[in-house]
């Protein structure tokens, strides 16, 4: 699918414009309540979503399915971004009125990091065939680590990028409102909520390898890859405060999110051979049933522990 420049352009602005309406109604850095969260939950899912059927009028219903398939798909993985963002904010006690600040930030560079991943993997799966291969193939060893191995709890002080900042930016161990510098005895330093920000930046980066891989699968269209990457990732803040209450209802989900980037991993592999790609409807089918399977089974799970009494202790 070839776009002309003004198109980019055109989207670049609109995406702008929102991320500029939200900073603005977000400058006060109050708490979000999961009314609010759940009503711009609400707001950037009926964006993509319209942006989908734009897509449909535009460019047909191929294009259109290709482009649900991705946003799906990433809506997805972003989920268990949501865990990992839970966990930084609970290690380093983020005050709740400035998680929304990191967010944001963090949307920020998330866009631009997706950006290169997205036209760096899509011209490498252009020009050589067999890095669809490689590609796969680290698919369903991510799908194969999230599946058994998604417990694990790690550090994030332990974080490369993060111990790097504190060893050559001065750090104060302390949060200054919602600055990520201040100056402390004429010198400037960075607060312990850029550090936040760091270590949300580079957890973010490792997922971004992760999702880029999979929705290359379904597409090698960096229009339909960036676009469904961004409308996906600007709900991203609002779908953590939806959910931040709500992660330790969702025990099972990683186990469909393993399945969907497995799934992806052999339909890339599958690509470069007789097989061919597989269809749009079957890969929305599988996307859908997956997502509703693990949920369901999740909230089952989760609901017959509450229900089961607590035996009774001994006297």
């Amino acid at each position: 699918m070839s776009v002309s420049w003004w198109v980019w352009a055109l989207l670049m602005l609109a995406i702008a414009v929102m991320l500029a309406v939200d900073l603005f109604l977000h400058r006060d850095n109050h708490v979000i309540g999961f009314r609010e969260a759940a009503t711009w939950s609400g707001i950037w899912i009926a964006a993509g979503l319209l942006f989908g059927v734009l897509l449909w009028v535009w460019q047909g219903g191929d294009v259109a399915g290709t482009y649900f398939a991705g946003y799906l798909m990433e809506k997805a993985l972003s989920i268990d971004n949501v865990f990992v963002f839970a966990l930084i904010f609970t290690y380093f006690a983020v005050p709740a009125a400035y998680q929304h600040k990191v967010l944001f930030w963090g949307v920020i560079g998330a866009l631009v990091f997706r950006f290169v991943f997205i036209f760096v993997g899509a011209e490498l799966l252009d020009r050589f065939f067999w890095t669809a291969y490689l590609f796969g193939a680290f698919l369903v060893y991510t799908a194969y680590k999230m599946a058994f191995r998604h417990g694990e709890q790690t550090d994030p002080d332990r974080n490369l990028v993060v111990r790097l900042v504190r060893r050559i930016l001065p750090t104060d161990p302390a949060y200054h409102g919602d600055r990520f510098f201040v100056r402390i005895d004429g010198k400037r330093v960075a607060t312990l909520l850029f550090v936040v920000l760091i270590a949300v930046e580079t957890t973010d980066l490792i997922f971004a390898i992760d999702s880029v891989a999979a929705i290359l699968a379904i597409t090698t269209s960096t229009f339909i890859v960036w676009t469904a990457n961004a409308f996906a990732i600007l709900g991203l803040r609002s779908l953590y405060f939806c959910l931040a209450g709500l992660l330790r209802r969702f025990v099972h989900l990683h186990y469909g999110l393993a399945v969907l980037l497995a799934f992806a991993g052999v339909k890339l592999i599958l690509s470069e051979t007789p097989v061919g790609k597989l269809p749009i409807p079957v890969t929305l089918g599988v996307i859908v049933a997956t997502i509703a399977v693990s949920i369901a089974w999740s909230l089952r799970s989760t609901s017959a522990r509450s229900e089961t009494p607590e035996p009774a202790q001994r006297r």
